[in-house]
């Protein structure tokens, strides 16, 4: 354990990832910086901030409580970083280098109340061995528990999750699905009324009327809802034949070869989750959690039957109309519209285009509407009505180019851009890239180093599988930190090329000739701005670029 006395100043983070470690005792963020500070005062170390990461994973660098951490060390005099473990600040051995190396640079070093050894050469070693075997330790437990899963899925039982499947409730084993009668009708309902020709909308709107509330309680059924439960295979019945084709003997013996069965898929999609740091617009950083789900394909998964209650005939048809229910594209000719993806109502969402066809004279009428208002109709909370796209239209066009008109306002503003964007990934990007390019470099050199010994009696194949592993998991962070950092250079420089590209034209172009602009071209003036605008009671907000927070008047 550590225990030299070292004097000077400290920051302490803490962090937990799940709700549940905030929950227990061991990993609270309270628990951890109580124990920080015990160790803080008993070294001598005087305490700058105490920093805290509720609810991110350690998986990567992109937190605000370690960028705040990074922040300091860069400005300020600190000495220590102290974290209760070491994977509290990184899970993964090529993350704790890579911040142990940052940090070093200005004169501070990261410690962990769990380390071993001192700041020898040796030491150093310890911690590594030390984070190299937890995350050694996390893989297996991970891997234990997916083969766990999958062994129990195999002998043809489901897992249970925190609700049941719509139509269906838990077994009292807990591992296998009953057919709940209630819920069960109102699923072969929703498949009759598809089947009859009703499109989603009307299908919301007719449970709505009814009473008939969603799985989650809500009077309204989201369009997503209806979808899964209409493609889902659990309320398609399978034959005996079509069950053997999929399960294994074992399972098949204690099926009904007479019966029909519905299919619970174990490992139907994968998500893998990670955090993003971008620039908030006002000289800040926000961060946010994207998830990239992969649908697997049914070779990769494992089918568990279950009880089926459908008729086979019913699903198909309801299927066979689904896939045939989306309107042929109107003959008409394609409207540019000029602020798509740009508008975001008051209550947050993205607007919409919308094209309402009179049945009097057949003329079109073009809107933006809200998403949310668009999806859940009379539910939903918003009271933002539809904008006239000419009009809105318009007055943005009217307000920008009059801005256009000042070279001057378009350089400050976009300069702006460019300096948050460049900011947002402090602590020296090009010598980050070079570090993960060069980690890159090494894991291949020592794959083919192992493969060698292999080759020469001097390491077993259980050996080399192990290290060819973990080579391959460095391998996959140092790819994907080296592709953040790549795409973080490719949009600073976007914003350079748009900047030239835009005051280019605007000395090229005499003020006459931007009222002359199609709406394609205005379009792509506004991306370059990177223009956003909302709908409000006297008129329109627009934000970019060329201003912070302005109102037209309509």
């Amino acid at each position: 354990m550590i225990g030299n006395n070292v004097h000077g100043k400290a920051v302490l983070h803490a962090r937990v990832s799940t709700k549940r470690q905030a929950e227990e005792d061991h990993y609270s963020l309270a628990q951890q910086l109580e124990a920080l500070r015990e160790y803080a005062s008993r070294e001598g170390y005087e305490i700058l901030e105490e920093i805290e990461d509720k609810g991110y994973s350690g998986a990567n660098l992109a937190r605000p409580g370690l960028d705040r951490v990074r922040d300091l060390v860069a400005a300020s005099d600190v000495d220590v970083v102290l974290a209760q473990d070491r994977d509290r600040l990184a899970r993964k051995v090529v993350l704790n280098g890579l911040l142990e190396e940052e940090l070093s640079k200005h004169g501070c070093k990261t410690k962990a109340l769990n380390d071993y050894g001192d700041d020898s050469a040796e030491g150093a070693l310890m911690r590594g061995i030390q984070t190299q075997f937890a995350e050694y330790e996390r893989a297996k437990i991970a891997e234990r528990t997916r083969r766990g899963k999958e062994r129990k899925a195999r002998e043809g039982k489901i897992l249970r999750g925190p609700k049941p499947p719509y139509g269906f409730r838990y077994n009292a084993a807990g591992d296998g699905l009953i057919v709940y009668e209630p819920e069960m009708v109102v699923a072969e309902r929703i498949f009759r009324l598809v089947a009859e020709g009703l499109g989603p909308q009307a299908i919301q709107t007719r449970l709505h009327d009814e009473g008939t509330p969603s799985p989650t309680g809500d009077p309204l059924w989201p369009r997503r809802t209806l979808e899964q439960i209409l493609r889902s295979d659990l309320y398609k019945a399978h034959t005996f034949e079509e069950i053997s084709e999929l399960v294994s003997a074992e399972v098949l013996t204690s099926l009904d070869e007479h019966a029909e069965y519905g299919v619970w898929w174990f490992g139907r999609k994968r998500t893998t989750e990670h955090s993003i740091s971008e620039p908030d617009g006002n000289g800040g950083r926000r961060y946010r959690k994207a998830t990239t789900t992969r649908i697997r394909p049914k070779e990769e998964r494992t089918a568990v039957p279950v009880p089926a209650h459908l008729p086979r005939g019913l699903v198909d048809q309801a299927r066979a109309a689904l896939a045939v229910s989306r309107a042929p594209e109107r003959k008409r000719l394609a409207r540019k519209w000029e602020l798509r993806g740009l508008l975001r109502c008051s209550c947050g969402w993205v607007m919409t285009t919308h094209t309402a066809t009179s049945r009097g004279n057949g003329a079109d009428y073009h809107y933006y509407v809200c998403n949310q208002r668009k999806d859940r109709g009379r539910e939903c909370d918003c009271r933002q009505r539809a904008v006239r796209a000419i009009e809105v239209e318009r007055v943005v066009w009217t307000f920008v180019s009059n801005l256009l008109r000042e070279p001057a306002t378009i350089r400050v503003g976009m300069e702006r851009l460019i300096e948050e964007e460049r900011t947002s990934q402090a602590h020296n990007p090009e010598h980050e890239a070079e570090l993960w390019a060069q980690k890159i470099a090494d894991c291949v050199q020592r794959r083919s180093a192992y493969q060698d010994q292999q080759a020469a009696g001097l390491m077993s194949l259980e050996e080399l599988g192990s290290k060819l592993r973990d080579l391959d998991s460095t391998r996959r962070i140092a790819e994907r930190e080296l592709a953040a950092l790549k795409d973080h250079r490719r949009r600073v420089q976007d914003l350079e090329q748009d900047r030239d590209a835009l005051l280019e034209s605007m000395a090229e172009m005499v003020p006459e000739g931007l009222d002359s602009l199609t709406g394609e071209e205005k379009s792509r003036v506004y991306r370059m701005l990177r223009l956003e605008v909302t709908p409000t009671t006297d008129g329109y907000d627009v934000s970019g670029a060329i201003c912070t927070f302005v109102t037209p008047s309509v």
